[in-house]
């Protein structure tokens, strides 16, 4: 028996559970090749799609195994690398005054950003704001997610003098929202959770009363290390999942689709405000995104970020499709709906974009209070919360 039919006979064990009116949604996951499953690792498409399966493109030898493996797991090719983007994702490069100066600050305090590691396109907006993302704990990571830029490798050790440096240039740059994010660390077994405390409370002795949100990786989901950032009382507690349950092996093979609901789920029972993210575009449907964003709402997450998937390079996961701005307003409007305090969505938005305004709309939801029974403060609960979703502008920039 394979696997797949062990899936099947529990699906429909349940469904004459708990469903005796036979309406049920299934939701899939790929299935890995094993040695005595001759499914092996088959078709990624949603159950009863009826699209055709083209070839896919070769890979590129200069890829890590990995994410070659992810890569033969995708879903076929249908953008190419060097195909042109739609207008809305053109991003005119703005290098004026605030965005030197930033940039040189950042060489000088010898600290990284994720939005140069990762290549952001809201970089040249955000740092004319005078606002970007630390990334702590090294250049390296220990995983190899097939959507990423940052370089993989094993790091080196951790450099103590770092959170004074992030302290410092959040004190010069006078921020009053502060993010703070990080490469896995799995060579760390707490993941480098030390690292992030230690920079919120030297954040917090530099610069009192700024907002400091954290963008965290599972730590391999140990209660022991993730109790650590929980402990230094970030004001918001930011873990993505970045995409459908479906696609989690080949996007970020080293994750897991419930472990970062559970780690979400554990900081809002800590009390923290919660935020999460995906990218669409890797061959997710529409209700894939929707159910995905329901488990995140029942987690308790209140914040949610949605953006369009741009591929680094040919050595990462092609995209499979260009979600509209019009379709990116929708799902911000249902998300609102499923009770979220505030939805960014639109295909240039990213973990951090907004961030300030998200976060202020997510304390003003906790401080109302609004609880229903058994759940914590917010969790659950009906709004419509607050939506970004940025119209297309006349020159083609959401």
């Amino acid at each position: 028996m394979t696997m797949e039919e062990v899936v099947d006979a529990v699906a429909e064990r349940a469904a004459l559970q708990w469903a005796p009116d036979r309406n049920v949604e299934r939701q899939e996951v790929a299935w890995r090749p094993g040695r005595n499953d001759s499914a092996g690792a088959r078709d990624v498409q949603p159950r009863g799609s009826t699209n055709p399966a083209p070839v896919s493109a070769p890979i590129p030898a200069s890829v890590s195994a990995p994410v070659a493996s992810s890569l033969a797991m995708a879903a076929p090719v249908k953008i190419g690398i060097g195909e042109r983007k739609p207008p809305w994702l053109r991003v005119p490069a703005r290098m004026g005054h605030d965005y030197m100066h930033l940039r040189q600050m950042m060489r000088a305090l010898n600290l990284v950003t994720v939005c140069e590691e990762a290549g952001c396109p809201n970089i040249y907006e955000c740092w004319a704001d005078g606002t970007a993302t630390f990334m702590i704990n090294g250049e390296d990571c220990t995983r190899a997610c097939g959507f990423c830029l940052v370089r993989t490798q094993r790091p080196g050790p951790l450099d103590e003098d770092e959170p004074a440096r992030v302290a410092e240039a959040v004190e010069r740059l006078e921020l009053e929202h502060a993010v703070v994010t990080a490469v896995a660390r799995d060579d760390l077994y707490d993941g480098g959770a030390s690292a992030f405390a230690a920079t919120i409370k030297a954040i917090r002795h530099r610069r009192p009363g700024v907002t400091i949100e954290v963008l965290i990786p599972d730590c391999k989901g140990r209660m022991d290390a993730l109790s650590v950032i929980f402990g230094a009382r970030p004001d918001v507690v930011n873990h993505n999942l970045e995409t459908v349950a479906r696609l989690q092996k080949q996007v970020r093979p080293s994750a897991g689709y419930a472990r970062s609901l559970a780690v979400l789920a554990r900081a809002r029972f800590a009390g923290l405000v919660t935020k999460s993210g995906m990218m669409l575009g890797l061959g997710e449907s529409e209700d894939e995104v929707i159910g995905a964003m329901s488990d995140l709402r029942a987690a308790g997450v209140q914040i949610l970020t949605l953006g369009q998937y741009i591929r680094p390079s040919a050595a990462h996961l092609p995209v499979r499709r260009w979600w509209t701005p019009d379709e990116f307003a929708n799902l911000a409007e249902l998300g609102a709906s499923m009770g979220f305090a505030h939805v960014e969505a639109s295909p240039l938005t990213r973990s951090s974009y907004h961030a300030k305004g998200a976060a202020s709309a997510a304390r003003a939801r906790q401080a109302s209070n609004v609880t229903w029974a058994g759940s914590p403060s917010g969790v659950g609960a009906p709004s419509t919360g607050t939506v970004t979703a940025p119209p297309v502008a006349a020159d083609g920039i959401g």
